[in-house]
């Protein structure tokens, strides 16, 4: 594909991170796990996640959701090769932007009952864009999963000042007005959302939902 700016900035700042990330994030990227153990996937399901990353979500959810279709889109190249070593066959991945990629040309499929964005929303320029497009792509009844930094209201100032000054480097921006954004891309499908604050305003885990059109009557 195309190398965009972004792409080539991802890129840049996870070239010799990636080998290194899932180390060093596991101690603050929080809610990840539980947002995993919640998907309750049909049998089968199609799972995305966009911004895969190292596969460590994708290989976390394919253990705990045995049977269910992996897939991955990363922006990075530098990623993807993490998480082509990690998952192998077990998934497909491929590198594309979450602002427009083609799942019917990308994946061969164009619906998903489940999509996994996890602490990826906080670095995409057009986020809001991404989350829509993400929605636009669910099953009947499926369901986006969110997680990401939450808004840290609940926590001292100068905590929230040092881990905004912190994540900048990596090119991080906390989206304040998610739980808004969820409602917007829930709406722009018909569906429904939700959300709730974890540990103290820390992170923030939401759900989109798609509604299940009803069966004609016989």
């Amino acid at each position: 594909m195309t190398r965009l700016p972004h792409a080539a900035l991802m890129d840049a700042t996870y070239r010799h991170q990636r080998r290194i990330y899932d180390v060093t994030r596991r101690y603050f990227l929080l809610g990840r796990d539980e947002l995993i153990a919640a998907l309750d996937p049909p049998p089968g399901a199609r799972v995305l996640e966009i911004a895969c990353g190292t596969g460590r979500n994708l290989d976390l959810i394919g253990r705990r959701w045995p049977g269910v279709r992996l897939h991955g889109l990363d922006i990075s190249e530098e990623m993807l090769r993490t998480a082509r070593g990690r998952l192998g066959g077990r998934a497909r991945l491929v590198q594309g932007d979450a602002t427009r990629f083609d799942p019917q040309v990308l994946f061969g499929t164009d619906r998903f009952e489940r999509i996994v964005i996890s602490y990826a929303l906080s670095m995409i320029p057009d986020w809001r864009m991404a989350l829509g497009h993400a929605a636009s792509h669910l099953a009947e009844g499926g369901e986006v999963h969110v997680v990401d930094f939450g808004d840290q209201a609940g926590l001292p100032r100068w905590f929230r000042a040092g881990l905004r000054g912190w994540i900048g480097r990596f090119h991080v921006e906390p989206r304040d007005d998610l739980d808004a954004a969820l409602g917007q891309a829930a709406a722009g499908i018909g569906g429904t959302h939700r959300s709730e604050a974890l540990f103290r305003g820390y992170a923030r885990r939401g759900m989109i939902r798609r509604a299940t059109n009803p069966r004609p009557q016989g």
